[in-house]
């Protein structure tokens, strides 16, 4: 993997331990070569993630919106920063650019960016595996809503293996980078009338 695409908090949040989350990320990709691509900030988890990997000689590629450059207050110290026009041409871009997701805690945002490129895997739109750093448990309860999704029908049960979890970025990185990714031609069965 050359290019991890990592989604994460505008804010740091209340326990010190996603910040630490955040700069072992950017370090634990920086010392295997990878490069971030994020969300271009400097505050929050954003700006933890990128210093980090900076400071560990990694590269940094920010994608920020913008009419929200002001708001995100756009990391100037970064390898390169893409101004875009709008959310989607963001989003768009962090795909073209990684190969493949990994996600901190965040909020409303970070659920949207990570469930869009979870859709898309399970729609065959691309093969990156999408994976969940559970910082604290986390993303326990999203893990569980997986499964009762599945156990009510609604996620094929071969799909659950789209979401790769776990509590460490080291843990994570090797999961994407030895990831196979399930069959998800057929996503939907037809129904029996």
């Amino acid at each position: 993997m050359d290019s991890i695409c990592v989604f994460c908090g505008s804010r740091e949040g209340v326990r010190s331990s996603y910040a630490a989350a955040a700069r072992r990320t950017g370090v634990a990709l920086a010392k295997r070569g990878i490069r971030v691509v994020y969300g271009g900030g400097r505050v929050g988890l954003m700006g933890v993630l990128a210093d980090a990997a900076l400071e560990a000689g990694g590269e940094v590629v920010g994608i920020i919106p913008e009419a929200i450059v002001s708001r995100e207050v756009a990391h100037a110290g970064l390898t390169k920063l893409h101004v875009v026009g709008s959310m989607h041409e963001r989003k768009a871009l962090m795909s073209d650019l990684s190969d493949g997701f990994l996600t901190l805690p965040g909020g409303y945002g970070t659920l949207e960016e990570f469930l869009e490129v979870l859709s898309w895997a399970q729609l065959s739109i691309h093969d990156k595996p999408c994976a969940l750093l559970d910082v604290d448990g986390f993303y326990a309860p999203l893990a569980s809503l997986f499964d009762k999704a599945v156990a009510e029908g609604f996620v094929q049960p071969g799909h659950r293996s789209l979401v790769l979890t776990g509590d460490s970025p080291e843990q994570l990185l090797d999961l994407m980078e030895s990831y196979v990714p399930p069959e998800t031609k057929r996503w939907i069965e037809p129904e029996e009338r």
